[in-house]
This record gives C-alpha cells, sequence and structure tokens, in this order.
C-alpha cells in the first residue's frame, strides 16, 4: 500500500502539487500508474501531451479542461477521458482547490511534450 504521504510532491506554481502514487518508483513490476493531484484556485497547467492515453476523476472542486476542441467542465463526481497525443490544459476556474486522481497505461508519469500556458496570469505549470 501506498499512502498520499509516502511519495514526494511535484511543485507545481501557487502551491499546487502532484504525485504519482503508484509508478515504477513505487511498485515493482506494474504496467500503469496512478496519482493525485491538487490545483489551487487560479492554477492553469501547461498544453501537456501525453504518449498515452489519461483518464482523470474529480474528487473535488471544479474547473476546465480545455482540450484542442473542447470546453470540458470539471466538477466534484466527474471523470475525462484524454486520449494519447491530444494536447490538454487544467485550470482551476472556481473558488477551492481542484483534487483529481489521474491514471496513466504507463510504469510512471509518460512521455510528455509540454506547451506554453494558455494565459501568462500564474507562470504555467
Amino acid at each position: 500500500m501506498i499512502a498520499l504521504e509516502d511519495v514526494d510532491p511535484v511543485e507545481l506554481p501557487r502551491g499546487s502539487w502532484s504525485r504519482i502514487l503508484i509508478g515504477s518508483a513505487t511498485v515493482d513490476g506494474n504496467t500503469s500508474s496512478l496519482g493525485y493531484s491538487v490545483f489551487t484556485p487560479g492554477t492553469e497547467t501547461d498544453d501537456l501531451s501525453h504518449a498515452v492515453e489519461e483518464l482523470a476523476f474529480v474528487v473535488a472542486g471544479s474547473g476546465v479542461l480545455r482540450m484542442e476542441d473542447e470546453v470540458v467542465v470539471l466538477g466534484a463526481g466527474s471523470a475525462a477521458f484524454i486520449p494519447a497525443g491530444l494536447w490538454h490544459t487544467v485550470a482551476n476556474t472556481g473558488d477551492e482547490d481542484l483534487v483529481m486522481v489521474f491514471t496513466f497505461p504507463d510504469r510512471g508519469y509518460p512521455a510528455t511534450e509540454r506547451g506554453p500556458a494558455r494565459t501568462s496570469s500564474n507562470g504555467g505549470v
């Protein structure tokens, strides 16, 4: 078992953070990974494109997922599918932390291309 506090966070702007709980660094023999992210109000990630698909589940908070051809409203209890290679951005547009659980069919954090944040108000992620 891996507890959230057992994994060092990847620090993100505005006090946001992400952790890969299940990955090659924490589990031997895995073929997929599981992570947990907290995006504080006003945080917006850089554009990201992963080599593999991503599944995300919103535990708390609200925001939007901007994909190449659509914007999906995120809220507690909602899930999103992000196809491999699709450029996407997560933005917390609410007043409380946006908390997400995510998974990849990859042993760790997959190969990822990064683009500039869509707005410069927070410096991106």
